[in-house]
């Protein structure tokens, strides 16, 4: 087991019911208890009761109840390993490690995170300067915002062979990482690794906790061998695995949203601005069966919105025939 026993109680002591609940709902202290409205459906009188001394709150509109796990889990839509790794945050209190192995792998990932972290921010002033007015030529013409590109951390990476290593270079970010998060392209045949993203619109792919973890990037040249560009398999990134916006898509899902998958990056931030915000795509690959199994996670009946062109109802099919041995009566 992951999370001790001893380390669950810790946080509970740390963290008052009232002080989790209270960032979402609004309380009043009653007697010995606190209240307030619902957070899970509309209601007028209040009827969410919170006991700090139980360590439980009590939603008497719907009958749901629980601890600070469990709040997160209804309220946020995350499973429990999340929950508890928000909540120790919240906390202070750093995550138990399984063993040394784990730790270490683990503060490899945090690192990595934080080099990708880097490189979404620099794509993203380069969008904005006097560099990308080509890209956002191209945005423009696509009726993409200047703030849709801020919500999606829309970036460009310059033509420059060596633009972004010199950038992560002066922050200290060493070769070896560049190359292990995708965004350099090395090998033993090529003795000077250099950027493999160049004059391209980029899109970042984040994980399920929002953190970026790959890169789409969408060629702004014609006469190029891949229109649009996606990082490779990574330590942070399996391209079958996840889905473009998925984090936002799961709250939105959560918050009643239905899911809506379409083709492409572009499709799902123009279904996002239509009023779709639980819109997701595949990366760059056909649906998958692990991203089947994240869409039916988050709802029961996924909505498939392909293009209604021979590819588009190619992809549809193939979909179709991935779900059907997974459906029951």
């Amino acid at each position: 087991m992951r999370f001790t026993p001893e380390f669950l109680e810790e946080l509970r002591a740390r963290l008052p019911v009232s002080e989790v609940v209270g960032r979402r709902v609004k309380l009043k202290k009653a007697g010995r208890e606190w209240k307030g409205l619902s957070p899970f459906q509309q209601e007028k009188t209040p009827s969410f009761t919170v006991n700090d001394q139980k360590q439980f709150y009590h939603d008497f509109s719907t009958g749901k109840h629980g601890n600070i796990f469990d709040f997160l889990m209804e309220t946020e839509g995350v499973a429990f390993p999340e929950a508890v790794e928000r909540l120790a945050a919240m906390a202070g209190l750093p995550l138990p490690a399984a063993t040394p192995d784990a730790a270490r792998h683990e503060a490899r990932r945090r690192t990595l995170h934080d080099v990708m972290e880097l490189a979404a921010k620099f794509f993203a002033d380069t969008l904005a300067s006097r560099f990308g007015a080509k890209a956002r030529g191209y945005l423009a013409d696509r009726a993409i915002s200047p703030s849709t590109q801020l919500q999606f951390r829309l970036g460009y990476a310059s033509g420059e062979r060596f633009a972004l290593k010199e950038h992560l270079g002066s922050q200290g970010i060493s070769v070896e990482d560049m190359v292990e998060t995708g965004l350099l392209i090395g090998g033993d045949d090529i003795p000077v690794p250099y950027d493999r993203f160049r004059d391209r619109v980029m899109f970042p792919i984040t994980d399920a906790r929002g953190r970026v973890i790959a890169f789409g990037g969408r060629a702004l040249e014609k006469d190029v061998p891949a229109k649009y560009l996606n990082s490779p398999e990574t330590p942070l990134f399996h391209k079958g695995d996840n889905l473009y916006n998925l984090s936002p898509a799961r709250q939105a899902a959560h918050n009643g949203s239905p899911i809506v998958v379409v083709e492409g990056y572009v499709d799902v931030i123009a279904m996002v601005g239509a009023g779709f915000p639980a819109s997701v795509a595949p990366l760059g690959t056909a649906l998958t069966e692990n991203q089947l199994t994240l869409l039916w996670k988050m709802a029961d009946e996924p909505i498939l919105c392909f293009d209604g062109d021979r590819a588009g109802q190619k992809a549809a099919w193939r979909a179709a025939d991935l779900a059907l041995p997974h459906l029951v009566a």
